[in-house]
Parts: C-alpha cells; sequence; structure tokens
C-alpha cells in the first residue's frame, strides 16, 4: 500500500486541530515526573513519539485536579501553577515535529490511597472500598463537589495557559464515572439513583469547564461505554451517556473503553496482555462511533499496524491508540512513511511498563531499553568514529542486541552460539503457550541482523582459542546462565530444575511440590505448565506473597490458571532437605520465622534459584584481553569510553553482559548491551 491512500497516514480534523495522521499515543503515567511535574525525562520521552511522526501524544495518565486526589503511581499535579512552564516546553518541542499535544485530567476519587501526597481523606460518591488501592473513602459532601468541580476548570485552564491543543477528562474507575456506575453510587440525594441524576456531577464539571477555557479549546473524555459487570454500567446506560455528552455540547471527542477495573483481574481485561485476545474492545469502540456519530478514539492492545489500519478503514474509529505499541517503537510512523513496516520492532505484549508502574517503578520496555532513558540513550545508533572487529559470543537477548548495536555502529560483527538456534532462556519462556509472543524480541533482532550483514555461526561452544582465531578488536561475552539449586541441608541432586520443565527434558509426576525464591516469570511458567498438565502442585515461596519480581497485571493469568487447577499456594515457608523415600520424595519444609518444620510426601521437586553466571569463557580470556574484563562504571552511567587499558600486551577489549554477569531478566540484559556497545 502506498502512503498515499494507506489509512493510517490520512489526516483528521478536530475541531479546528488538522491531525496528520490516525495514530496516537492515548494518556498514561509513565511515572518519570519528578515532584509531580514533567521536566525533561518526561517531556524527552514524549518528544521521541513525535520524533517519530505520532500525529498526537496524550500525557498523564491522570493528572490531579485536586490535592485530595494523591498520585497513585507518579501522577503529574495539575493543581499546581508551576506545570504550566514544564507543559509549555514539552508542547513546544513536540509541535515542532506536527505533533499534537494533549493531558488527560482527573480526581481519582477512591482509586488510590489516603496515606500518599498530602495524607487527606479519600473521598467518592459513596462510602465502597476499591479493593485495588484498600482506601475506605468517605462520602462526598456538598462542600466537596463545589470545590472540585472549581478544581477542574482551574486545571482546565492551566493546561490552556500552557499551550496544549486539548485536554482529556478521566471517567473511568476514577471519580466520575464513580458517580456514573450504579455500583459504586449509592447516594439518595440529587446525585444518585436515575442516570439524570449520576450524570449531574460530570455535568457539572464539564459545564464548568467549558465556561473557563472557551468554545474553541478541545475538551474530550475517556469514559467507559460498558462496564461488563452484573453491578455495573450496562452497554445501555453506557451508550446513552456517550449521547448525553455528545448532545451537551461541551465534549469534542469519546476515547471508548470497556470493562471494569476495581482488582488485577478485571483491570486485565480492559488491558490484555500477552496470551489474550489482541484488541478485544475494537468492535464495541466501532458501535458506540457508529450510535452516537460523534469522534471516536480507542486503545486496548492494538500493537500491530495491520489491526490500526483496519480500525481506521472500517470506520470504527477516528484515532487509533497504539500506547505500548510506542513504548516498543516510538517511530512506528516515520517507519510505516519509509516503507520500513517491517521493521517497526514488535510490543511482545508482556507488560513489563505497566507491571513496574503500579507496582511503584517508572515505565520501562522489556526489549527497548532506550525508552525512558532518552536523555542517557538514543533510540538511532550513532556510527562508530572506527570501525572494529567484533565478536560477540551467545545469541540469547543479551547477545543479539549487542550484535545489533555494534553493527548498527560500522563494526563488523560475528556472532557465536551454542546451539542450533537463537533465543537463549527465550526458548524456554515460549515453552509455555500463553507466552509464545516474547519470541518478537529474537525474531526481530535477527531481521534486524540480516539486514545489517551480521553472520551468526550456530552450533559453535566457543573456547577462547575460537574467539581468537577471528582476530577480535572486541569481545562480548554474552553466554548466559545456567539453572542452579538453591542450598539446601540435603538432597540437591533430587531436585528439578524449572528449566528441565519448561524445556520438556522432564514431565511433570504429580504430586510436585514446586519451590520458588526467585520470584519471577521463570518459576511461575514452571509452575503453569506443571498445573497445566494435570498434576497436582503445591507452590512454595519464602516471600509474603507468590512471584514479588512480578507485578499485578502479569500476576492475573498465574493465578487464573492456578484457581483452575487448584494449585496449592504456600508462602513465608523455605525448601529445608529433600530425601527419597522409596519411590517417592520427602520434602522438608520450614520458615525464617520458626524452628518448626513439616514434611511434604511428593513424587517430584522442582526448583527455580535463578542461574548461575556461565563465565568460563570471560574467564580465559580475561588476562589476554587490554581492558582485564574491567568496565569503569562511572564512565558508564556518564555515557563517556568504559574501557580503560590496564594490559599493554592485549590485543582486544573484553566485556561480558546479562545473564553472564549475574542473573538478572530480560530488560537488564538488553539494557547492558545497549548502553555498553553503544559506546565502544
Amino acid at each position: 500500500m502506498s502512503t498515499s491512500n494507506d489509512p493510517l497516514l490520512q489526516p483528521f480534523q478536530l475541531k479546528h486541530l488538522r491531525l496528520k495522521n490516525r495514530i496516537m499515543s492515548t494518556a498514561h503515567e509513565p511515572a518519570y515526573s519528578e515532584d509531580g511535574m514533567p521536566k525533561d525525562r518526561y517531556r524527552l520521552y514524549h518528544l521521541e513519539k513525535a520524533k517519530g511522526g505520532i500525529a498526537m501524544t496524550m500525557t498523564a495518565g491522570s493528572a490531579s485536579v485536586s490535592a485530595d486526589s494523591p498520585p497513585a503511581f507518579g501522577n503529574l499535579l495539575a493543581y499546581k501553577d508551576e506545570i504550566v512552564p514544564w507543559l509549555k516546553k514539552l508542547t513546544d518541542d513536540c509541535h515542532e515535529h506536527d505533533t499534537a499535544v494533549m493531558i488527560q485530567l482527573t480526581h481519582l476519587g477512591r482509586r488510590t490511597n489516603w496515606n500518599k501526597g498530602n495524607w487527606l481523606p479519600v473521598l467518592a460518591p459513596s462510602p465502597i472500598r476499591e479493593p485495588a488501592h484498600r482506601a475506605f473513602p468517605k462520602e462526598m459532601e456538598d462542600w466537596d463537589i463545589e470545590r472540585i468541580v472549581a478544581d477542574y476548570a482551574d486545571a482546565a485552564a492551566r493546561m490552556q495557559e500552557g499551550g496544549l491543543d486539548g485536554i482529556e477528562i478521566e471517567a473511568y474507575g476514577h471519580l466520575m464515572d464513580q458517580f456514573w456506575s450504579p455500583a459504586t453510587n449509592r447516594r439518595e440525594d440529587e446525585f444518585g439513583g436515575p442516570l439524570e441524576n449520576r450524570m449531574r456531577f460530570s455535568d457539572m464539571v464539564l459545564t464548568a469547564i467549558r465556561k473557563s477555557v472557551g468554545p474553541d479549546f478541545i475538551v474530550g473524555i475517556r469514559m467507559v461505554a460498558d462496564e461488563d459487570w452484573e453491578k455495573g454500567l450496562s452497554k445501555e446506560e453506557g451508550i446513552e451517556i456517550a449521547r448525553r455528552l455528545v448532545a451537551s455540547g461541551n465534549v469534542d471527542f469519546l476515547n471508548v473503553i470497556r470493562g471494569h477495573i476495581d482488582h488485577d483481574a478485571s483491570l486485565n481485561d480492559v488491558i490484555p496482555i500477552q496470551g489474550m485476545r489482541a484488541s478485544p474492545h475494537l468492535d464495541f469502540a466501532g458501535e458506540v462511533r457508529a450510535a452516537t456519530k460523534f469522534p471516536v478514539f480507542h486503545a486496548a492492545r492494538i500493537a500491530d499496524v495491520a489491526t490500526a489500519r483496519h480500525a481506521i478503514a472500517e470506520g470504527k474509529l477516528d484515532m487509533v491508540g497504539m500506547t505500548r505499541a510506542h513504548i516498543a517503537d516510538p517511530h512506528i510512523v516515520r517507519k510505516i512513511m519509509r516503507g520500513e513496516e517491517a521493521r517497526i520492532r514488535p510490543c511482545v505484549g508482556a507488560t513489563y511498563c505497566l507491571d513496574r508502574i503500579y507496582e511503584g517503578g517508572e515505565a520501562l520496555c522489556i526489549h527497548n531499553a532506550a525508552t525512558g532513558r532518552e536523555a542517557l540513550i538514543p533510540h538511532d545508533i550513532a556510527p562508530a568514529e572506527k570501525a572494529r572487529r567484533a565478536v560477540v559470543v551467545g545469541a540469547g537477548p543479551a547477545g543479539l542486541e549487542a550484535a545489533r548495536v555494534l553493527a548498527e555502529r560500522g563494526h563488523a560483527v560475528t556472532v557465536l552460539e551454542a546451539t542450533g538456534e537463537a533465543g537463549g532462556q527465550v526458548n524456554l519462556l515460549i515453552r509455555n503457550p500463553r507466552r509464545k509472543e516474547m519470541v518478537g524480541i529474537v525474531d526481530w533482532r535477527l531481521a534486524e541482523l540480516e539486514r545489517l550483514g551480521v553472520e551468526i555461526r550456530y552450533d559453535v561452544y566457543a573456547e577462547g582459542a575460537d574467539v581468537l582465531a577471528l582476530e577480535p578488536d572486541l569481545v562480548v561475552v554474552a553466554t548466559g546462565g545456567f539453572a542452579q539449586v538453591p542450598e539446601l541441608d540435603a538432597g540437591e541432586d533430587l531436585v528439578t530444575s524449572s528449566w528441565d520443565i519448561l524445556a520438556g527434558a522432564v514431565k511433570p509426576s504429580g504430586p510436585v511440590l514446586l519451590f520458588d525464591d526467585n520470584g519471577g516469570h521463570p518459576g511461575m511458567s514452571a509452575a503453569e505448565v506443571i498445573a497445566a498438565s494435570g498434576a497436582e502442585l503445591e507452590l512454595v515461596s519464602p516471600e509474603r506473597f507468590f512471584a514479588p519480581e512480578m507485578g499485578g497485571m502479569n500476576h492475573v493469568p498465574y493465578a487464573k490458571a492456578f484457581a483452575e487447577k487448584q494449585v496449592t499456594v504456600t508462602i513465608n515457608t523455605q525448601l529445608k532437605s529433600v530425601r527419597r523415600e522409596g519411590n517417592g520424595l520427602t520434602a522438608v519444609l520450614g520458615s525464617d520465622y520458626s524452628d518448626a518444620t513439616v514434611e511434604r510426601r511428593v513424587a517430584q521437586v522442582v526448583v527455580e534459584h535463578g542461574t548461575q553466571a556461565n563465565a568460563d569463557l570471560f574467564l580465559e580470556l580475561k588476562p589476554s584481553s587490554r581492558n582485564l574484563g574491567a568496565v569503569d562504571y562511572g564512565a558508564l552511567i556518564a555515557r563517556q569510553p568504559p574501557l580503560a587499558g590496564k594490559n599493554e600486551s592485549g590485543s582486544f577489549d573484553l566485556v561480558r553482559i546479562g545473564d553472564a554477569v549475574s542473573s538478572r531478566n530480560i530488560h537488564a540484559a538488553i539494557y547492558d548491551a545497549l548502553r555498553l556497545c553503544s559506546l565502544l
């Protein structure tokens, strides 16, 4: 398809605003704020998408309009005047690339905690606890309603002063929707009961905003049009709310979502992750557009260009949100326009980004380590001053990324891989059918290496002589690690590793006890595979809850599988020892809190204890290297050349990355490769 007739590249007129194409990044909070302000890190994150050609980027998810709506996950503070110059700088920078900028405003209502920010009481239409944030809200009084309506209007005026192209009011799951939904509004006054009463608060807010910003400033709303919940808003009521909002003349677009977000499981239905259906609410959003005949935006796991194109071509949406897809690759539109659609780095649905936000971290893509680090690491790799001969040992995520970055720098790169295929531990993860999309991490890099002319030699278990025979000037050791067993009082030789289960080398034989003190995906994936086999399973963790290295979004499918297969989950418990008794095994369990022990009679004990670094090759090559394998961390952090000459007789520089250093995760391995190799 030529760019001239590509539906995604056609402009869209929203009131007076001409959007240059149909792709946007919807509002989300990457938690890059500093003191509640969108400072440089926040600005550069959005600017990168503007450089990549996106038509509109929506900031915040959401910015708080009131002091008693404390930040639940790094929210911007729209009630502070000092936000205006920061927003103006962000907006001006994006406008230089013809990218529109809006911001999402909200009062979180009960969807936050009282013990954040200013420690003010959480409030809601009715005093009904929200499970996700565990606060017991007070019922809003008349003076609460009056001041919050004014806060919305004041915040909108600040956004207009900041030069933004418009605002979006967040309704779903937040205060406005809490008034709409019969699940959260049990009031018996003029704000409760019939739909007209439940919409009274939102009508007051939108009227006050329109009075504050005037008729020309763009005001939209992100709203739930069906809570998909027996006690919540029905589809009929949701569409009726949409019609009434359109008829009011106070809004200029609808950003539609479906579902409710009271707990992790329902949130996953709203924001699907890998292993779940792609774009599950797209057709529903199209129904709302047809019913209202009004501009409709939508985002929910529309991760690929083909689906986005279909959404526009079929008239389901006016603007398509590809939000997580732009965390993975902020240059999607630029690549479409260049005819390089196949080069778009795929979002693999790992949802590492959102899990980190909800657990108090910042958004990071599992396989684009430049996102959120734009001030330090460019998305476009600069060529090196001098080409070098580089050898990368290992074709897991770290090795493939190292080879890609070095080749982009202009170096001549050869990759040596011990097995017959690339992928490393990713090849284990995808043995769990639900996680098969993770192969995109490998496939994208293999395609890039082919484009860059990088040679990969398979079935080469490289020793020092093999590497030196290639006369390298630079060697990157990315040999990964081996599954390791936790230290036990006895019986280490009787246990099976999670790797053996995932690889299919050992079949689950129940009853199974799986001990996981790593707390991430490897142990949970093995547990899911064991449970799916039909074997009786007890999952044992020494932590306060299982898999603490994983966030709530990824927790859901594991918890669902465990509930359906009646997996027993035991926390605060250590595996002490294992002994053989007859045809079975006896596992001795204890804890850090008592000397008491209990025993489990099982057929199989599976353990997940991270990896032991496969460092033999690195240690063999280290004495012959110029830098003796040392990396100057201060220089690395400061983005300066990190390797210093320590050995005058050395003929090559040497670094190691990923699990060849220590047991970590995919993002850490890729970040190792990107930040080191982009300096070499």
